[in-house]
């Protein structure tokens, strides 16, 4: 089986629509897809109506969450999207997204770069506007040549001279919340040090505690190195080790299926999700 755990669309900051996005994951070999755009789930449906048979879909969302200043991200999945403490917390989230956005737009203009908010609103389209977005803006106003060379001090990186926050959960409540769901928590790119300041590892072994149930080890963010290390990691401290392609379509240079996950992982976070149950595909048709 090849299972990768980790994508966006259109929903968030992807730039396939669901539809396409299972499609895609079809054609690409895969077995299994998670769908974890940032902080929603609006995509839910429309993937699920165009699954292809042969494909099963596992609901999820990347939650935005910051501890002690550092910003990290917490994948959630197989939660009851409907539980009304969780959803509340990502409307929230939401909600604080286009404020953001525009402190970002503004701060970029102080700084002689000609973005407007209407170039970011177009990118983002439908989806949950973000750093990306702009990021985009910036590569079609030629000040960068790619999303990820925005994400540096210089501009968008966390603490960077364009960087505006948000409202964001405490990574110890996000879990608290997601396991009332029913859901199963993964610390999405822990050690991905080249987007800016991560946790120390005490601050992971004190989630663990809190209970979270894995960290994401192979991903393109994170070297060799990097890897052995969260391997070891989670081995001591008992988490369940993933990997993913955290896949954005066209906006980053990373293909679905880049990085998977052990089958048998993909079984214990089944078994531990209560609050929704993988979708297997039907050969769907919507678009």
């Amino acid at each position: 089986m090849r299972i990768d755990l980790h994508t966006h669309s259109t929903a968030s900051d992807g730039t396939d629509t669901p539809a396409e996005l299972v499609r895609n994951a079809a054609a690409a070999g895969l077995d299994v897809i998670a769908l974890t755009d940032h902080d929603t789930t609006r995509g839910y449906a429309e993937a699920t109506a165009a699954l292809p048979a042969g494909l099963t879909l596992v609901t999820g969302a990347e939650l935005s969450c910051r501890v002690d200043g550092i910003g990290l991200h917490m994948l959630a999945y197989l939660f009851d999207p409907e539980e009304p403490e969780l959803a509340r917390e990502r409307e929230l989230v939401r909600d604080d997204r286009v404020p953001r956005a525009r402190g970002m737009v503004a701060k970029l203009q102080e700084l002689g770069v000609p973005v407007t908010w209407e170039q970011v609103a177009r990118i983002a389209g439908d989806g949950s506007v973000g750093r990306p977005h702009v990021a985009e803006a910036m590569v079609e106003l030629g000040v960068v040549g790619s999303v990820s060379d925005a994400f540096v001090p210089e501009w968008l990186a966390d603490g960077g001279r364009a960087y505006a926050g948000k409202h964001e959960l405490d990574p110890f409540d996000a879990i608290r919340l997601v396991k009332a769901a029913g859901g199963v928590t993964v610390f999405a790119h822990p050690l991905a040090v080249k987007r800016g300041r991560v946790v120390p590892e005490a601050v992971i072994a004190e989630l663990a505690s809190a209970g979270l149930d894995g960290i994401e080890v192979d991903h393109t963010d994170h070297d060799a190195p990097t890897r052995a290390r969260l391997r070891a990691l989670a081995g001591e401290l008992g988490l369940l080790t993933t990997g993913s392609s955290d896949y954005h379509g066209g906006r980053k240079a990373v293909r679905l299926g880049e990085y998977t996950t052990d089958p048998e992982i993909y079984g214990e976070i089944t078994r531990r999700a209560t609050g929704a149950f993988p979708v297997p595909g039907a050969g769907g048709t919507g678009r």
